[in-house]
């Protein structure tokens, strides 16, 4: 049982409680006590070892797993065997938006799987995601009773056993995401741009104004905005050298029209057998969606990639998203790979 992700970050106190009900009872054969921050070495040893039998295309660090706790509120638990080392952890988030989301994530080792952990830690972040939403409700201001909320996971497409699990609970599959991979040993296309627009590296001068872009860009896409806290966690991994915005240059002032935001994923290689560079953000106003913006900034991160040494280029496609970002992919010869499945609940 593992259910994965690369949460982004949200920095702010941390909030830790372990409250399981009845129907959400833990398995005695583990000892289980709340997880925190002081825990992220064990945590992350923990999602290696199953990473190493489950080989989601990617590979979880330990900077990557401290990020799960800065979320404004979260609540986990952490299950331990008669030596004191750690089999199994499962962790609820919450980020209040105009809609509350609460995200869980959770692993159990490989060697205690099919013994029905997995199922009742899934059971006990449920009921614990409901108690942290009604919280968040009853601290809106209004009748924040009528605020929409949902508890989401991600999980690989061939993880049966955790699909049954969740659907047996009541989720069900909202959104499919693609891992897709191209090839730097074949032509990179050119992907002009009218004589307004130009590619420019990416500057730290420039990010707050990618910011509202983005948000802008969310808002067309009906997707979450980013917060400048969120925005600026979770860059351990970003790569400014293969980072890129469009600048419409038709007035006086430059104005950003779209970005492509990359990370250098190192840790992953080994497991995928080759380099990558890797488009974590790709995004474009709406009223330069026909410009052919988003294929002159990822032939532009290619030829970034390939100038590096980096063997392949690759993304995370939506393919449930409204703005075509796949057919875009493929269209400059990307291929997809595994892929995972949101699963959601409306509470």
């Amino acid at each position: 049982m593992a259910y994965y992700g690369r949460p982004k970050a949200t920095a702010a106190a941390a909030w830790s409680m372990m409250r399981p009900g009845a129907r959400s009872a833990l398995p005695r054969s583990l000892s289980w006590r709340p997880l925190g921050p002081a825990d992220n070495a064990e945590l992350a040893a923990l999602v290696a070892r199953a990473e190493d039998v489950d080989d989601p295309p990617y590979r979880t660090t330990d900077q990557e797993t401290a990020e799960y706790f800065l979320d404004p509120t979260y609540s986990g638990v952490a299950g331990r065997d008669g030596d004191g080392l750690m089999r199994a952890f499962g962790l609820v988030r919450v980020r209040p938006a105009a809609e509350i989301f609460a995200s869980v994530l959770g692993v159990v080792d490989p060697l205690w799987r099919g013994r029905g952990i997995g199922g009742a830690i899934l059971h006990w972040q449920s009921e614990r995601a409901r108690h942290l939403i009604g919280a968040e409700r009853a601290g809106r201001q209004g009748d924040g009773s009528l605020i929409p909320a949902h508890i989401i996971t991600t999980v690989l497409e061939d993880d049966e056993r955790m699909q049954t699990h969740l659907t047996n609970l009541g989720y069900s599959p909202q959104r499919w995401y693609r891992e897709v991979r191209r090839s730097l040993s074949e032509p990179i296309p050119q992907a002009p741009v009218d004589r307004f627009l130009s590619i420019e590296p990416w500057s730290k001068d420039l990010d707050e104004a990618i910011l509202r872009v983005h948000n802008r860009a969310a808002d067309d896409a009906g997707a979450e905005p980013m917060s400048p806290e969120r925005w600026a966690a979770g860059r351990a991994f970003f790569a400014p050298e293969w980072s890129f915005v469009a600048l419409d240059r038709s007035s006086d002032r430059a104005r950003i029209a779209g970005y492509l935001l990359s990370s250098r994923y190192e840790q992953d290689w080994e497991a995928l057998g080759w380099k990558e560079g890797y488009t974590d953000m790709l995004g474009a106003l709406a009223e330069y969606s026909e410009r052919g913006l988003g294929a002159a900034l990822l032939a532009a991160a290619m030829r970034a990639y390939a100038a590096a040494g980096m063997e392949y280029a690759a993304a995370g496609v939506d393919s449930a998203s409204p703005t075509g970002a796949g057919s875009l992919y493929e269209r400059l010869g990307y291929q997809p790979t595994r892929g995972t499945i949101l699963y959601g609940l409306d509470v």
